[in-house]
């Protein structure tokens, strides 16, 4: 065996929390954790939000996000303990040695600079290459990673791009140094399962080329198996179990692990539409500002009171424009939106308060969805006040029922957003969107950030709720696990049309358009060997094309 690449040893690591009306004070989230890694190996991260799997991952660069910091162990990066070098030796690590891919690539580009110029920058800055060279590696690694027109879309802006698009674009700008470790936090989360998979095998396919060592953490169990050679289960900061990806998915031996592996048991029966329906969208065709192509084609489906419509494709496949065109922030080249009988106008400024009271919506990204300075209870309090004029006793006594609603409680009242996990989060969220009594509720990829336990947690809560309040939900994914679980009818779009329409029963049932053949197949099974059963099989149908 060659030695670890990296050695970690009783990693410990802590922060300092501001309780409101308490003094300040000292925890530890990560208590103890030790293991190795060698070169072309993959390390699986998983467990729940708040586990401390990202934290741990940041550690290998020696970094501490948000007052996070290192209080004990150490960690071996090519013989040497980092979290003893100095700033500037630390300083030519990060970007040289180690590299970080984060679950945010919007958050992580620079809106006024070229994609080129972001994805080169280390590599030129580290002196591993001329800036000519890395522009030349970096369109290589494009290609590799499935982007489209990859010799130009470097001189894109990141606005000019899809998230997903963006998000290789970010595994591009890793790789571009040739690093000896990569940190992969979540770097699939924001990509439909076609590109995922095109992205996995690229993954799979640089490290076994380059010798890169890589952690890759996640929520998806069932990704994790294609990349990963050994598991780490985390849970609270502690090692819950670990062990090889087949020891892990097929005989776990720890109760957590087995609740993990066997996540996703809920069952939802579809319901039959009733009545008229609550959202009509007709034939509706729409483009950007300033572009002179639609991005949706005479998209038309229906949404019933109580029911659930899921929209799904892959990224860049129309699903987050229709939610825009829906809630007048893009006004539609042709057509109109019908909602609880009566036309919408076609822009949001021109909406009445109760266009804007029956129809909210609940954000992928909870984090920032919510103002890091209000209190649970002034997030929740505040469209009670603005549809409905509540304050005092009255307001506080609505805003504990919608937190009694949501599972949390009156106890978190006070707290700031970030006091809570991300689960907690995304149920304020749902919370402040129930306050407003809404017909309607556009869920955007509410639970893809989110770890299967607590997804599972939240697809039930709305399902719940749906029964309570009667209220439709238009469901924006590309996990097809959850349009299983939680939908009544299905809308595939591609390239912005709706490739396939009806109930769950139909669309989900042979036989199929290529499309949605080559969707629904690409959805990662918990088995080993399936991302390199799926690789194969496309590659048979290309040359049988």
């Amino acid at each position: 065996m060659s030695d670890p690449l990296i050695k970690v040893r009783d990693l410990k690591i802590g922060a300092t929390v501001y309780p409101p009306g308490e003094r300040p004070h000292d925890i530890e989230i990560v208590h103890g954790v030790s293991f190795d890694l060698e070169k072309g190996k993959v390390l699986g991260l998983i467990g729940e939000s708040g586990a401390g799997k990202s934290t741990i991952g940041l550690a290998a660069m020696a970094y501490g996000r948000g007052g996070v910091k290192i209080t004990g162990g150490e960690v071996w990066i090519n013989g040497r303990d980092i979290l003893k070098s100095s700033l500037r030796d630390v300083r030519r690590l990060r970007g040289g040695e180690v590299t970080y891919v984060s679950q945010s690539a919007a958050a992580s580009f620079n809106p006024a600079k070229k994609i080129m110029e972001q994805v080169t920058e280390a590599a030129v800055e580290q002196g591993k290459f001329s800036r000519k060279d890395a522009e030349a590696r970096a369109r290589t690694l494009f290609a590799k990673l499935g982007l489209p027109d990859p010799d130009n879309i470097g001189e894109r802006y990141p606005h000019q791009v899809s998230g997903g698009q963006l998000q290789r674009c970010m595994t591009a700008l890793a790789l571009c140094p040739e690093p000896d470790l990569v940190v992969f936090d979540e770097p699939t989360t924001a990509l439909d399962v076609t590109t995922q998979i095109d992205v996995l095998k690229a993954i799979k396919e640089a490290i076994r080329d380059t010798g890169v060592a890589a952690l890759y953490i996640t929520h998806d169990l069932a990704v994790v198996a294609q990349v990963s050679d050994d598991i780490m289960v985390l849970r609270h900061g502690d090692m819950v179990e670990y062990g090889d990806v087949d020891q892990i998915i097929n005989a776990p031996q720890e109760d957590y692990t087995k609740a993990l592996v066997s996540v996703r048991s809920i069952e939802h029966e579809e319901k039959a539409p009733s009545g008229d329906p609550v959202l009509s969208i007709r034939n509706i065709s729409a483009r950007y500002k300033g572009t002179k192509f639609d991005v949706l084609h005479h998209v038309n489906a229906d949404l019933y009171p109580g029911q659930t419509l899921a929209v799904v494709g892959e990224s860049g496949s129309g699903k987050s424009t229709l939610a825009r065109v829906i809630t007048g922030l893009l006004p539609p080249r042709e057509g109109e939106i019908e909602f609880a009988g009566r036309v919408l106008s076609p822009d949001l400024a021109s909406r009445t308060k109760d266009d804007l009271r029956e129809l909210q919506m609940i954000y992928q990204m909870a984090d920032v969805a919510m103002n890091p300075r209000q209190t649970v209870g002034t997030i929740i309090g505040r469209p009670l006040e603005f549809y409905f004029d509540m304050k005092g006793a009255e307001k506080r006594k609505r805003i504990i029922e919608l937190l009694d609603e949501i599972e949390l409680g009156e106890s978190f009242i006070d707290r700031y957003p970030a006091e809570l996990s991300g689960g907690q989060k995304q149920r304020v969220c749902i919370a402040r969107a129930l306050a407003a009594k809404p017909k309607m509720i556009i869920c955007d990829e509410v639970t893809s950030a989110l770890d299967p336990l607590v997804a599972d947690g939240i697809l039930k809560l709305l399902l719940n709720l749906q029964k309570i309040e009667n209220v439709a939900y238009l469901f924006i994914t590309h996990d097809l696990a959850t349009v299983r679980a939680i939908s009544d009818n299905i809308a595939v779009m591609y390239q912005g049309r709706v490739q396939r329409y009806g109930s769950k029963t139909e669309v989900l049932s042979p036989p199929f358009d290529d499309y949605t053949d080559l969707l629904l197949g690409s959805v990662p099974e918990m088995r080993l060997g399936w991302l390199e059963e799926v690789i194969a099989n496309r590659k048979m149908e290309s040359a049988g094309n």
